[in-house]
């Protein structure tokens, strides 16, 4: 009796969902030195396939042709960005991180400038900074590394796109499999997260793009140094969700004070107040569900506890991941929108 008893809940759906659930993680965590080639690949084939759906509806050619001109399109643009701005971009970085620096190391007699110095060493917003620039140093400094898993990510993305319906036909062949329970899981937890954890992305790449755009134009604007530096400083934060445009001030601000004083940190301030409320009034709503309309205090939760356990990639992917997971725990059935793209 206990022994069918046992069985017999092992047998419940959810039961099985969970234990796979927990498979599924236990075999990720085993594979988490390959996390950054899984994720990057990941992000390419998605955001390819929605880029290759949203020219093939107004440009009808050859699905294929189509696929294989928008990777040598990319290609070509990052082969030549990186031989032209790599350097200009490494010294710039450099250049930042020493002013940064030197603005820490020197006494400063105001005290509001040692109030917001003492803020930032003691709270989490110093992790986020060290994480931040430590990853963009490492990046450019390793970049051969970094490279070839961006070059693995983009080739096996490529050959996914290219081999899109025929890897769905195959795959389906495991419904009538000896593994067809593990199958539909898989597929319920693949479809889940592809429904929230893609789009998610898909979305703070767009807003990520935009705010680096505002962003850059009104640094011209106001005359700061180290453009490109600073642009991708802007384009990484800004794929963290509400805390990036935050984080992003902090090295604004101290830029803006140490090359125009006070009056130049009220204008980054107010410039980046009106970047944010673009964000948070016309591109969240248009372009995150309102499952991603997290509180304020869980979306800081999220990001400390996501930064502390994955680091950089937490502060991406965090949200993104908070998100799958109350969608699997249907915490609500709203459906969420398609973003604009």
């Amino acid at each position: 009796m206990i022994k069918m008893g046992i069985e017999g809940i092992f047998q419940k759906k959810g039961v099985k969902r969970i234990i796979i659930f927990g498979l599924i993680v236990l075999i990720l965590y085993s594979m988490r030195s390959m996390i950054n080639l899984i994720l990057l690949t990941f992000i390419f084939a998605f955001l390819m396939d929605r880029l290759v759906e949203f020219t093939f509806k107004r440009v009808p050619i050859n699905r294929r042709v189509l696929v294989l001109f928008m990777y040598t399109l990319i290609v070509g643009l990052l082969t030549f960005g990186l031989v032209k701005y790599l350097p200009i971009i490494t010294l710039e970085i450099s250049e930042l991180i020493k002013r940064i620096t030197a603005f820490y190391t020197q006494p400063h007699e105001n005290v509001i400038i040692n109030y917001i110095e003492t803020i930032i060493s003691n709270k989490q917003i110093s992790a986020y900074l060290d994480n931040g620039l430590s990853f963009l140093v490492k990046s450019f400094t390793d970049i051969s590394k970094t490279s070839i898993q961006v070059l693995i990510a983009l080739i096996l993305s490529l050959f996914f796109l290219l081999e899109k319906p025929r890897l769905k036909e195959f795959t389906a062949k495991f419904k009538n499999s000896k593994i067809a329970p593990f199958y539909y899981e898989i597929e319920f937890f693949g479809r889940k997260f592809t429904r929230t954890f893609g789009k998610v992305i898909e979305a703070q790449f767009i807003i990520a793009i935009i705010n680096c755009v505002l962003s850059v134009i009104a640094l011209i604007i106001m005359g700061f140094p180290q453009i490109f530096g600073l642009a991708i400083m802007i384009f990484f934060l800004g794929l963290i969700p509400v805390a990036g445009a935050i984080i992003s001030m902090i090295p604004l601000c101290l830029i803006a004070y140490t090359i125009g004083g006070f009056i130049k940190v009220l204008y980054v301030v107010i410039a980046i107040a009106i970047i944010h409320a673009v964000e948070a009034y016309i591109l969240n709503p248009k372009l995150m569900s309102s499952k991603t309309d997290l509180p304020v205090f869980y979306t800081f939760i999220v990001l400390i506890f996501s930064q502390n356990f994955f680091g950089v990639w937490g502060l991406i992917i965090g949200i993104p991941v908070f998100v799958f997971l109350l969608d699997v725990l249907e915490v609500t059935n709203k459906e969420t929108p398609k973003p604009v793209v």
